[in-house]
């Protein structure tokens, strides 16, 4: 069993449908993706015993009671923010585990790591499901190692197949996977709220039926979607196509992870991306308070009315609103991955992050003035082309990678490029948070607390065109030779024939037409449901 998970044997037969791979993709993106919607679990975490004792809210631990007791107690219910780790450990795993095994994969192939990944995320829903049976929060947190590591593979698994099926569109072949990645929680989100609702009684919060049936769900998606992926064989070209040297396509040298690592060009596109992202969080992470927060009455119709102001139930119709915006948001940054790598393949890469930088840049540093004049449509419309630039950036950086360094290592490299998300995805929250606390602690207003924020957002911004403009092609001393190239190749080669022999590798492998539909149709249907929720979530801000 085991060596029918090896790359060689999922190479494609002649005749082959290159766009079902990206089918392959999305049903595992869209699963791992869900780790962005994990917040929709924290409150019900938070109330678990509360609810079960028949109180209705939470329980809160003794004051005195450390958090290392807190790890064990079945006593009383978590904090929020205990809860939230959960989140951030996912995150931390799945840069540490792209930059330790990206190499592997290269070697692996995209069946045998998206089996894994499949076994390690999945198993962290049901260990969830467990952890809330027997109320431990540690087993959470460890729950969360294990799904990072899934969430880390299942994130680098198709991303350099699908350039080695698109050449001639590199950026939009990642675009459509890195897209499927944003639109999991798009998709999860709201499946997952509608789980808590159905199994939620009066003395349960139902989290653990809801983690145990999303890890059904995923198991089945993420398995049809690592045993239907294929490979291309060895010097795959699309029909017709030949490569221009004047655009943007795989590159006609390959460069070793090993001296990758070495040259300038990585660190420059590893600062470029730790940037981009660290600003789009940052906008993440304030636009649904700057919302709530500033425009306050505006958004149910009781103009000048501060948010403090408000009653409880005024408050609880602006929090409705400020989740349809989230929606909105979640929408752009899907769009973005898409738009803007596809976009890159015409224009180029670096023109494609100049504007990312310079125009992310003046957008951060408007919104403040839009949000102090009200003017809440050119504020929505400014903040989304926001996201959809964070959302962008994590879709063009793999087709820079391979521009930069060729087909061959490009997965491995993406994965050592990616620990800029970690280090971005722990440092930019925590910057924010302290930033924000010193400006009321200073006895600036609340409304007006996120602006010195968002003008340091913008400063990172124009950092980065710094590093875009530092970016140059790599010097040839680090390209591989013919002969180390040859070698590499002979070796998958050398086992295709050998699997071909077995008769798993067929000559010929045509799709019929109603395959092709359904394997669309697997995929299509959870995003038209995600994006018909988003919609109507976001119908909400302006009714």
């Amino acid at each position: 069993m085991a060596s029918k998970l090896d790359k060689a044997y999922t190479v494609a037969g002649e005749g082959y449908n290159r766009w079902l791979v990206p089918t392959s993709a999305l049903m595992i993106h869209l699963c791992v993706g869900m780790g962005y919607g994990m917040s929709v679990f924290w409150l019900p975490m938070s109330k678990a015993i509360g609810v079960a004792e028949g109180l209705g809210k939470s329980k809160a631990c003794p004051a005195d009671m450390s958090w290392f007791s807190v790890l064990f107690t079945t006593e009383c219910d978590w904090k929020v923010v205990l809860c939230s780790v959960v989140f951030s450990i996912l995150f931390l795993m799945l840069g540490t585990t792209t930059a330790i095994f990206g190499n592997w994969l290269e070697h692996a192939g995209p069946r045998r790591c998206g089996l894994y990944s499949c076994i390690c995320f999945c198993s962290f829903f049901f260990l969830m499901a467990v952890s809330m049976v027997i109320h431990q929060l540690w087993l959470a947190w460890a729950a969360s190692v294990i799904g990072g590591i899934g969430l880390g593979l299942g994130y680098i698994t198709p991303v350099s197949t699908l350039i080695r099926w698109f050449p001639d569109r590199v950026g939009m072949a990642t675009g459509m996977a890195v897209a499927g990645f944003g639109g999991g929680a798009m998709c999860g989100s709201p499946f997952a709220q509608q789980l808590i609702s159905w199994f939620g009684t009066s003395t349960s919060v139902g989290l653990w039926q809801t983690f145990a049936v999303l890890g059904c769900v995923y198991t089945v998606f993420m398995l049809a979607g690592c045993f239907t992926i294929r490979v291309p064989p060895p010097g795959y070209k699309p029909a017709g196509w030949e490569p221009d040297p004047k655009k943007n396509v795989s590159s006609a040298f390959n460069v070793t992870t090993a001296s990758a690592v070495r040259t300038p060009q990585f660190w420059c596109c590893w600062c470029m991306l730790f940037l981009n992202i660290a600003a789009g969080i940052g906008v993440l992470a304030m636009a649904s308070p700057l919302l709530q927060e500033v425009f306050a009455g505006d958004l149910i119709h009781l103009p000048g009315v501060k948010f403090d102001d408000l009653t409880d139930a005024q408050k609880g119709q602006v929090a409705m609103i400020a989740a349809g915006f989230a929606g909105l948001l979640s929408l752009f940054n899907i769009l973005g991955r898409f738009v803007w790598a596809s976009l890159s393949d015409k224009i180029g890469r670096r023109w494609v992050y100049y504007i990312f930088a310079a125009g992310g840049a003046a957008m951060y540093a408007s919104l403040p003035g839009l949000a102090a004049s009200l003017n809440l449509l050119l504020f929505l419309l400014v903040t989304c082309v926001c996201v959809s630039f964070y959302g962008g950036g994590y879709a063009v950086i793999p087709a820079y990678l391979n521009d930069l360094y060729g087909q061959q290592f490009v997965g491995a490299i993406h994965g050592r490029v990616l620990t800029a998300w970690s280090a971005a995805g722990l440092l930019s929250p925590l910057f924010i948070n302290v930033l924000r606390e010193m400006q009321l602690n200073a006895g600036v207003a609340k409304a007006a607390a996120y602006s010195m924020t968002l003008y340091c957002m913008a400063g990172l911004l124009v950092l980065e065109i710094v590093f875009i403009t530092l970016i140059r092609p790599v010097n040839p001393k680090w390209h591989m030779t013919p002969e180390e190239f040859a070698a590499e190749k002979a070796l998958l080669e050398d086992k295709i024939k050998a699997a071909m022999a077995e008769g798993v590798v067929t000559g010929k492998e045509e799709v019929g037409m109603g395959m092709f539909i359904l394997r669309w149709l697997f995929v299509g249907i959870p995003l038209a449901y995600g994006v018909a929720m988003t919609a109507i979530q976001t119908a909400k801000m302006f009714i």
